[in-house]
């Protein structure tokens, strides 16, 4: 008998977001980018088994699925006035949550330093961490200290359930506590054969993108 998986109220909510006039600004290589990005982390957080964490964490924290009017995932970066990169933004009045991707430059050299499959794991899991940072402040607005130790909780208990112990302590040094500029490279190779694998099965689905 087919099993049909169950559809979870916020992933109809998602879409792919796109200032048209902003996008003239950039060349046609950084609009490509920009474009497989978007697609790459739209397909990332729509995936059933974080959909199905999402739907368990709004029920833990009381928060109502439809106090999220939408989800976008924005195409373009955006940069606050001193110049540092944003990952969300929560309109807790609307409810509408906008996902913004790493520029192109910092990708490159992301690339450089980590390789490429670090970096698609990176890309997604960077994401999925904005996307629980930008929830929770539907419940908690402007309390940052409690949204930022919460948001860590949560994608820990996500990345805990999906890889293995030592993958899982890379990415969340990744999203969490590592500084590009100035860092030895973190590396795959110290985690053990199985995380390698899920590591290599994550890029190849996403094969098309970064390159």
């Amino acid at each position: 008998m087919l099993m049909l998986e169950k559809n979870f109220p916020l992933s109809s909510k998602m879409r792919i977001s796109v200032d048209h006039k902003k996008l003239e600004n950039f060349s046609q290589k950084h609009v490509k980018f920009y474009l497989k990005y978007s697609s790459f982390v739209f397909k990332a957080l729509k995936k059933h088994s974080f959909q199905k964490f999402l739907h368990w964490m709004l029920q833990k924290e009381k928060i109502e699925e439809q106090t999220v009017s939408a989800v976008h995932v924005k195409v373009l970066p955006f940069r606050r006035k001193n110049g540092k990169s944003v990952a969300g933004k929560c309109n807790t009045v609307r409810g509408r949550i906008q996902i913004y991707p790493k520029t192109m430059k910092f990708c490159q050299t992301f690339k450089q330093r980590f390789g490429r499959n670090t970096l698609l794991v990176y890309a997604g899991n960077r994401a999925r961490a904005a996307l629980i940072h930008e929830l929770l402040h539907l419940k908690y607005i402007a309390d940052e200290k409690t949204v930022r130790a919460l948001a860590k909780d949560y994608f820990c208990s996500f990345t805990q359930k999906q890889h293995t112990q030592s993958a899982h302590s890379l990415f969340y040094t990744m999203i969490f506590d590592a500084k590009i500029r100035g860092k030895k490279a973190p590396t795959i190779s110290s985690a053990n054969p199985s995380a390698r694998l899920r590591l290599n099965e994550t890029c190849l689905r996403a094969s098309a993108v970064f390159k």
